[in-house]
């Protein structure tokens, strides 16, 4: 029976090179890319739950105004709503059907806040409401915010993706469970975000007709 010492010994042996043949088929990696996903999916979350925070602030204010058209308010009120009722949890980034469904509900809250904000344009108290516009520097911030928030995103996903994809790491990945997580469709959510072309010119008279001779 092999001593003590020479147990420990090969144990140490056994332990080295396996640390040596993780590092090798690219497991340390994925522990590190996996954990800058989730950091910065975190940060997107915060922000978006940032933005969620400022709404009944801004809505309660847009109420004050008279006359102010109802329709577009309900659609953010209605949109935040949708957005919020998702569980944004750590585990979306590994289900692209929710992960889809969250982009989606997101995407249509950003909309919903633009056309509010175009709308906001034709009516001149609000405009000169220094709560409103302090309301609106923040939300105009926190914008930023998403914006860099989900481009970090974006590219800790695709860092990790490529080393999932890629030979021999790709082994590793499927002894191991490392599946290729979703990303943000930027092209699609700019779509749905566009705000409507609105003009508040007064369309031109119709010109009278021609007298007859």
């Amino acid at each position: 029976m092999p001593s003590p010492h020479l147990m420990r010994r090969l144990l140490a042996g056994f332990t080295l090179a396996a640390s040596l043949l993780l590092g090798g088929c690219g497991y340390n990696d994925f522990q590190k890319l996996d954990e800058q996903v989730k950091a910065s999916w975190g940060e997107v979350l915060n922000q978006y739950q940032r933005r969620a925070d400022l709404i009944p602030n801004i809505v309660n204010t847009v109420k004050g105004e008279a006359n102010f058209e109802q329709e577009t308010l309900t659609k953010v009120i209605e949109a935040r709503a949708k957005a919020t009722s998702i569980q944004a949890t750590p585990e979306l980034i590994n289900n692209p059907e929710a992960f889809g469904k969250f982009q989606a509900a997101q995407g249509e809250l950003t909309g919903a806040l633009s056309r509010l904000m175009v709308t906001v344009e034709q009516y001149p108290n609000l405009k000169a409401n220094q709560g409103f516009q302090d309301l609106r520097v923040q939300l105009e911030g926190t914008e930023n915010r998403i914006t860099v928030a989900r481009n970090r995103y974006i590219q800790t996903v695709a860092d990790y993706n490529v080393k999932v994809r890629s030979v021999p790491t790709n082994f590793t990945a499927m002894i191991f469970g490392y599946a290729v997580k979703p990303s943000f469709t930027v092209q699609d959510e700019a779509r749905i975000s566009q705000p409507p072309a609105v003009s508040f010119d007064k369309p031109a008279a119709p010109a009278a007709p021609a007298a007859s001779k």
